[in-house]
C-alpha cells in the first residue's frame, strides 16, 4: 500500500505561492469554479492555510486583482505622438487581443472589477503616456482623456461582450463584439480625435 504524501504545515505556504496557485487552478477551472479547498488540493496544504491568510474566497480575488493589475502592462505598446492615430490603433487591437487570450485576466480586472487602492493608483499612473501623447499631437488635456476612455471602454466591452455572444448567438448577428465592429467603432474614435486634432496635425499623423 503507498504511502500517503504527508501534507504541508500551515504557514509553511506563502502567499505568493497561494496566489501562484490560485493563478493556475483558476487558468484550469475560471474564476468562477476556484474554491478553497480546490486550491488547497492543488497546492498539497490544508485549507485552513489558507484561510490563515484569505478569510473568504473574495479576499482571495481581491489580492488576485491587484496582482494582475501590478503586472499587466495597459499600456504597451506606448502611444507616439508623431503617429498617434496608427500607435493607438495597435495599442487598442493589443489590449484586446491580450484580455480575449487570457480569460483569468479579464474575469479580475474588467469583470469583477475590484481594485485596491495601491494598484488602482499605479493602474491610473500608467495612462500618463497615451494621455500626454494625445495632447502633444494636438488634443487638450480634456479631450485627450476622453478619447483614451473611450478607447478603453470600447475595448473592455467588446471583450466582456464577444465571448458572451459566442455562447448564445449562432452565427455572427448584428452589433456583434468581434474584430470587425470592434474596428469600426474604433476608427470612429479615431475620427473623432483627427477632427479635434485639425487637419494639418491629423494629417501629418498618417
Amino acid at each position: 500500500m503507498a504511502r500517503r504524501r504527508q501534507r504541508r504545515e500551515r504557514g509553511s505556504i506563502s502567499v505568493d505561492e497561494i496566489l501562484n496557485g490560485a493563478f493556475e487552478v483558476a487558468a484550469e477551472v475560471s474564476i468562477d469554479n476556484l474554491g478553497m479547498p480546490l486550491l488547497a488540493r492543488h497546492l498539497d496544504v490544508g485549507v485552513t492555510s489558507i484561510y490563515w491568510y484569505f478569510r473568504k474566497k473574495d479576499e482571495l480575488l481581491d489580492a488576485m486583482t491587484d496582482r494582475a493589475l501590478a503586472q499587466y502592462e495597459f499600456t504597451v505598446p506606448g502611444i507616439d505622438a508623431s503617429n498617434w492615430r496608427e500607435s493607438l490603433r495597435n495599442h487598442a487591437q493589443t489590449m484586446r487581443r491580450q484580455f480575449l487570450d487570457d480569460p483569468v485576466l479579464c474575469d479580475l480586472v474588467l469583470i469583477r472589477g475590484h481594485y485596491g487602492v495601491h494598484a488602482l493608483r499605479g493602474a491610473l499612473h500608467e495612462i500618463e503616456q497615451p494621455v500626454a501623447a494625445l495632447v502633444e499631437a494636438g488634443l487638450t488635456s480634456e479631450q485627450a482623456v476622453e478619447t483614451y476612455g473611450a478607447i478603453s471602454v470600447h475595448t473592455r466591452g467588446s471583450v466582456v461582450l464577444e465571448p458572451l455572444q459566442h455562447k448564445t448567438v449562432p452565427g455572427r448577428g448584428i452589433g456583434f463584439g468581434d474584430n470587425i465592429d470592434f474596428d469600426y467603432i474604433l476608427d470612429s474614435i479615431l475620427d473623432n480625435a483627427a477632427y479635434l486634432i485639425g487637419p494639418s496635425k491629423a494629417s501629418a499623423s498618417r
